[in-house]
């Protein structure tokens, strides 16, 4: 493994341990070229993704930009990292386990915003605000209504 610092090859592992539910090895390692510590995480891969953007565009699947935007819609919520982990992994493991290896973005989209909604509904709705490109308060005001419909009827 190259050193992110100073790209030397020859790295040391100093420490591996199963991580996310042992789904991943979490790797220790350490550059005895200039001293750096960095950690890496081995996955399995069942097959190569490719995301089949709305435009048509096709780029390969990348996990970290799954990882990023899920992040960023969990951000400052009650959420654990391993609990954050865990549902990354299985939404990654459902999206290999389709039976296709050319997934629409928007099936992406809509498994991921059920995975938040399960777990979070702020995060739910930041990253729906997101991916439904809300452009007004009202398209807010219209989803939250859609999400608690009894609670609209009670009020009228």
């Amino acid at each position: 493994m190259r050193c992110p610092f100073c790209g030397n090859v020859d790295t040391q592992v100093k420490d591996s341990r199963p991580a996310e539910d042992h789904v991943a090895i979490r790797r220790r390692r350490f550059c005895p070229a200039c001293g750096g510590r960095f950690t890496t995480y081995e996955r399995v891969q069942l097959r190569d993704l490719v995301v089949i953007k709305s435009n048509g565009r096709r780029e390969d699947f990348d996990r970290q930009k799954l990882e990023r935007s899920i992040r960023i819609a969990l951000q400052k919520r009650p959420v654990e990292p391993e609990r954050m982990d865990q549902m990354i992994s299985g939404i990654v493991r459902r999206l290999e386990s389709l039976g296709d290896t050319d997934i629409p973005s928007g099936t992406i989209g809509e498994i991921v915003m059920e995975s938040l909604a399960r777990i979070d509904t702020v995060a739910y709705v930041r990253f729906a605000s997101v991916y439904k490109n809300f452009q007004a308060a009202d398209d807010f005001d219209k989803f939250v209504s859609e999400l608690r419909p009894h609670a609209a009827k009670e009020d009228e």
